[in-house]
């Protein structure tokens, strides 16, 4: 294997130009304008960023709010009665699925990363890039919005009918943001799909695309498809509430399952959303930090479209209660436990690379550890959720909550820090203190824990899921998350200052500071407006490492003066 080098002659080795950093400000446009005017796809990444983790951390204090309310048992002496806490409950998620961890990589180091990858200046287009920033604004802007009408929405984030059509808070206003969100979501995938199919580098084929961008290639394609099947379910309860008709209102003679069904089909591809950007990133830490070419790479590229695939047929999982026959239920089962093979697929090529690897235990690489621990664990409880048997027992408890966050904080988020530390000294050209982000992913590991493990045994005890008081049983347990939520917090503190310092008063760093082979470390940090001075021409594939095979030569990777 090889990693992806430039032909001489095409500006990769040539004589020194100057050349303007994308953080410099060359346009027509000045200050904030020429930000939210831009169409280069690296300031809408950043863009997207910013918004991404303020919503982030107003989601992460709400959710430190809901553990507070947990802080003795029974509905006396509480901060929150039980329709506040619901309402909490419902910003919460909304915030965290639909503002963050869905939109979150692909829009921030999608953006910014896909097109280096490939070898082209900017994406396919550029201005429905940047349209897809706004509506995202919109969208959030009309959620909050729903915060000053007839109270705050407290459906949950499932928006489940029929209580979402017979509540008399602003759960139309909420409804519409997500809508108008969904929109943004369906943009950048066509943009992402146009962009790997269209813009490839000249030698760039399927099979010598980075990890990452089969990752982003699988992930879009989800994002079409299945994000109309939610928009329309969406606008479906609007034109119940605003018109009453009789769709899943049973007084009416609706079906609420149907909404179920409508709204699962949507939301289990979008775990997959989730889940397969950070499982690109995975690759490409592995490979730079083993100092090996990826183990398996075609079955890897391969396991990302068997998972978006097998993911459409999987949402009755969520439904094993609601009154499924038994022949459904069967298949739905199978389909779970079949959709878990190409996900182990990657964990084992993944720790197949690492085998008799020269490992660098840098701060990206940690982060990939844990998350392959965390993942891992949240994937064996999804086979006992998958499993009729169990799932009977378990559903609805914390046992569902625990599992799912095993799965999106310990897996999606985790890795998209572990990303943040591979990538920013990329961006801006500036390090953050490594032993700082050692010390923060040890207290975040130690503090995910804390808050979620219990929760799988107050699951199996039997503690219902979305109850603002319970049983003085579940009191330690409940004691011990809470504390567990309180160490999180405090590594999520001390990572951010870490990055935020080292992003403006770090100290500078080349443009491969990790050695790493893909296209994005050949060019000067942070980028140059247009990524490259002439399109590169790839004679190899990714990842290739010649310290790791010394038999083969290689020419060596040119770096942009």
């Amino acid at each position: 294997m090889a990693n992806p080098a430039m032909e001489p002659g095409n500006g990769a080795g040539a004589e020194a130009v100057p050349v303007h950093s994308f953080l410099e400000n060359t346009g027509k446009h000045k200050g904030i304008f020429a930000w939210i005017l831009s169409t280069d796809h690296k300031r809408i990444g950043i863009l997207y960023m910013i918004s991404i983790f303020s919503f982030f951390a107003v989601g992460v204090c709400l959710g430190f709010l809901m553990r507070l309310e947990m802080l003795v048992p029974g509905p006396t002496g509480k901060i929150f009665n039980a329709q506040e806490y619901n309402a909490l409950f419902t910003l919460h998620g909304v915030i965290m699925m639909f503002l963050f961890v869905i939109p979150g990589i692909p829009a921030t180091l999608g953006n910014f990363f896909l097109p280096i990858q490939i070898g082209a200046k900017d994406v396919a287009f550029p201005r429905i890039n940047l349209l897809s920033w706004y509506l995202y604004i919109t969208g959030a802007i009309i959620i909050l919005l729903s915060l000053f009408g007839n109270g705050l929405p407290d459906t949950g984030w499932t928006f489940y009918v029929p209580y979402s059509i017979r509540t008399g808070t602003d759960v139309t206003m909420a409804v519409f943001g997500v809508f108008i969100l969904g929109f943004s979501s369906i943009l950048t995938g066509l943009n992402f799909l146009t962009t790997i199919h269209r813009l490839r580098a000249p030698g760039m084929t399927w099979f010598r695309m980075p990890l990452f961008v089969w990752a982003l290639y699988a992930t879009a394609w989800i994002q079409v498809i299945a994000t109309p099947v939610l928009a329309i379910t969406l606008l479906l309860i609007m034109v119940e509430r605003l018109f009453h008709v009789g769709i899943f209102n049973p007084v009416l003679g609706g079906d609420p399952v149907l909404y179920q069904h409508l709204f699962w089909i949507y939301s289990h591809p979008a775990v997959y959303i989730m889940i397969l950007p950070p499982m690109g990133v995975v690759s490409e830490i592995v490979a730079t930090f083993s100092h090996r070419t990826v183990f398996g790479y075609k079955m890897i590229a391969m396991s990302s479209l068997a998972i978006a695939f097998i993911g459409y047929l999987v949402w009755g999982h969520h439904m094993f209660v609601a009154g499924e026959t038994q022949t459904a239920q069967f298949f739905f089962s199978l389909l779970t436990f079949l959709v878990a093979v190409p996900s182990a697929i990657k964990v084992f090529n993944w720790v197949a690379t690492m085998y008799k690897g020269s490992l660098d235990l840098q701060p990206p690489f940690l982060f990939l550890l844990a998350f392959i621990m965390l993942f891992c664990i949240g994937g064996m409880s999804g086979l006992v959720l998958g499993s009729l048997a169990t799932d009977v027992h378990l559903t609805g408890t914390y046992f569902v909550v625990a599992h799912f966050h095993y799965i999106i904080f310990g897996g999606a988020i985790f890795i998209f820090f572990g990303a943040l530390h591979y990538w920013l000294p990329k961006m801006f050209g500036r390090m953050y203190n490594k032993k700082v982000a050692d010390w923060a992913l040890g207290i975040l590991f130690v503090g995910f824990n804390m808050l979620y493990f219990p929760m799988f045994i107050l699951g199996y005890e039997g503690m219902p899921r979305r109850y603002f008081a319970y049983l003085p049983k579940y009191e330690t347990l409940q004691h011990i998350s809470m504390v567990g939520s309180w160490v999180l917090i405090t590594g999520l503190i001390i990572m951010f200052w870490n990055l935020l310092h080292g992003i403006f008063k770090g100290e500078r760093c080349g443009p491969n500071p990790w050695g790493g082979t893909t296209l994005e470390w050949t060019i000067p940090s942070p980028p140059p407006t247009e990524n490259f001075e002439t399109i590169p021409i790839v004679t190899h594939e990714p990842y290739y490492h010649p310290e790791a095979d010394p038999e083969i030569q290689r020419e060596p990777v040119p770096v942009a003066k």
